[in-house]
Order: C-alpha cells, then sequence, then structure tokens
C-alpha cells in the first residue's frame, strides 16, 4: 500500500481503518469477523489504525488490541484520551478531562487493553478548556519520553490550541471532519498545519455514508442511527445534497470508480501529508475504500468539482451534540 508522512516523521499507510464502530459491546455477534477484518487490512498492506479510549468505554481497544496483537511490529496504532471516564468502573460521565492525573491514568489503561507497551500516536480526543494546552502537552511530552507514547496528536482541536501544544510538544497529526461535504477545515486549520508541518487525518472522509451513494431521499436508518439527528440527513437536506453525489459519480464513471472512491481521491489529492481515516464492518467496503488508492483524479476532475459551487444543505451535527463535544 501506499505510504505517506504525516507530521514529525510519522510515516503510515495513506489509508487509516477506524474501528469506532467495532466491539462496543463484548457480546456483539459479529466480534471475531470484526478481528478478521482487521487482520485482513494488515494483509491488504495498512498498517494505521484508530480507536479510543472512549469507545465503548473500553471494549473497542481490548478489541483492537486482541486483533493487532500477533502483527504488532507491523502497525501503528493510535488512541484517544480526553474525555471524563472513571478509571475504576471505566464509566463514562460526560464532558472531556484532560488534567495531567487523567492523562496518567488513561494512558496506563490504554497501554494494558491494547495488550502493548507504547502507543504510536496519542490523540487528545477534545480540547479541555479547563486544562492549560501547555500542560496537556507537557505531560505527553513525559509519556514520549518515558517510552510509552511515540507522537502527540489532536482532534477537532483549533488553531490557537494547535500552536500553544505544538510549542510544548511538536503534533505530528490532528484529526479533524474534512470531506467534500465538510469543507472548513479550509478556512484556518488546514493553512496553519501546513505551516507548522502537522500531517491531518480527516474523519468521516466520506460523509457517514452519503458520498458513497448509496444514501437517497427514501433511505430509512435504524431507530438507534445518530443520522437521524443530524440537519444534514433530514429528506430535504438529502434531496439537495444529491447534487454532489451526483457530481462525483459522473467523474467516477470516467474512471470506472465509484463515488466512495472518488471521494477518498478527492482528499488524497489535496495534499501529500492527509491520510484519510474511514471505517467499516464489511471486507468488501474495504476493498473497495482502498482501491481509491489506484485513482488519479487529474487537473480537470478537481476543477469540475471545485467550480461547481455545491452549496451543502444541513448542519454536520445537531446543536446539542457540537456545545456537548466542543466541536
Amino acid at each position: 500500500m501506499i505510504r505517506r508522512k504525516l507530521g514529525q516523521g510519522l510515516e503510515v499507510s495513506a489509508l487509516s481503518l477506524g474501528a469506532m464502530g467495532y466491539g462496543r459491546a463484548r457480546e456483539l455477534p459479529d466480534r471475531a469477523e470484526m478481528i478478521a477484518l482487521l487482520r485482513t487490512a494488515v494483509d491488504r498492506g495498512m498498517d494505521f489504525f484508530d480507536t479510543a479510549e472512549v469507545y465503548g468505554p473500553w471494549t473497542n481497544e481490548e478489541m483492537v488490541g486482541e486483533a493487532l496483537a500477533p502483527v504488532r511490529d507491523k502497525v501503528r496504532i493510535a488512541t484517544k484520551f480526553g474525555w471524563d471516564i472513571d478509571q475504576e468502573t471505566g464509566q463514562h460521565r460526560g464532558g472531556v478531562n484532560s488534567k495531567p492525573k487523567q492523562i496518567r491514568n488513561s494512558v496506563e489503561g490504554s497501554l494494558k487493553r491494547l495488550a502493548t507497551d507504547h502507543i504510536d500516536l496519542y490523540y487528545q480526543h477534545r480540547v479541555d478548556p479547563e486544562v492549560p494546552m501547555e500542560d496537556v502537552a507537557g505531560t505527553v511530552k513525559d509519556l514520549i519520553n518515558e517510552g510509552k507514547v511515540l507522537w502527540f496528536g489532536m482532534s477537532e482541536a483549533g488553531v490557537q490550541s494547535i500552536r500553544r501544544a505544538h510549542a510544548i510538544q511538536p503534533v505530528a497529526a490532528l484529526q479533524s471532519e474534512y470531506s467534500l461535504w465538510t469543507r472548513e477545515p479550509e478556512d484556518e486549520i488546514i493553512p496553519t498545519i501546513e505551516e507548522l508541518g502537522i500531517g491531518l487525518v480527516p474523519y468521516s472522509p466520506l460523509g457517514k455514508g452519503f458520498l458513497t451513494g448509496k444514501i437517497e431521499v427514501n433511505t430509512r436508518f435504524d431507530r438507534s442511527d445518530l443520522r437521524n439527528e443530524i440537519p444534514r440527513f433530514s429528506e430535504e437536506a438529502r434531496k439537495a445534497n444529491q447534487k454532489l453525489v451526483d457530481l462525483i459519480r459522473r467523474i467516477g464513471e470516467k474512471h470506472a470508480s465509484t463515488p466512495a472512491q472518488v471521494a477518498l481521491a478527492w482528499l488524497l489529492a489535496q495534499k501529500p501529508w492527509i491520510v484519510p481515516l474511514f471505517g467499516t464492518r464489511r471486507l468488501e467496503r474495504f476493498d473497495e475504500n482502498i482501491g481509491a488508492l489506484n485513482v488519479v483524479l487529474d487537473e480537470a476532475d478537481l476543477n469540475e468539482i471545485e467550480h461547481a459551487n455545491i452549496v451543502i444543505n444541513g448542519a454536520r451535527y445537531p446543536e446539542a451534540i457540537l456545545s456537548r463535544s466542543g466541536l
């Protein structure tokens, strides 16, 4: 698989697999299949995998640790700290917590669950407004000096937080939502991290499935699906946003590619230090997505997308989630 460099010398496969949807419960019927998928991803050449303390909490890291233990020396594992999780019970108490003591407790728990002696990339999941960024970065710097962490990352952080953290401990990667229908990072975030030499790991590169072309106006989601609450997935918004899918489908036909492959290829074409992070529970979707590495969009394709001037309808999250998550 093609490789790319993020920041601070961190080199990884050009695409990353996010495991957020795996192993949220020990009784998950397809747990074995998810472990098999993670191992197959390694066989396909992927070496960059993403999880977080809060996913579950804890069951996700345990699954990823079990899946990757036999190939630990061949992969880079990213996990995250920063939510207020009781380190004794695993209860997510709500809100954020990046106090140095919490970070240190979190890293020990993650190391144990991931069955490893080091975390390759350790992200602050969300900025904690109550803790100076210098204290957060300083704590991670100490963990790096101790060999428990190799690289420092941030997630959904703003420009000032990134600069303050980077001044204490150089940041290797920023994880933020970025895709053909979420382009806000282009305003300030991308110019800032390019200046500082920080890589970008865009999550939701396929717009929570919308950019695959498999979600239509009449699509109905399971009652528990978060997309039921997202304004961008209302019937009215989906109808308006279909213009974007129609565009990338046309471009895909030119390259004998799917809309999902075009959406990922577009991200890869933006900067050489961008490594899209996608999630899937199905091997055929995994293979489809990594097929994007064979899609090379030419200048005409990129210009057509850029000059289509398609305005995306609907917010990317409900206001309640935005305020609660610090997004």
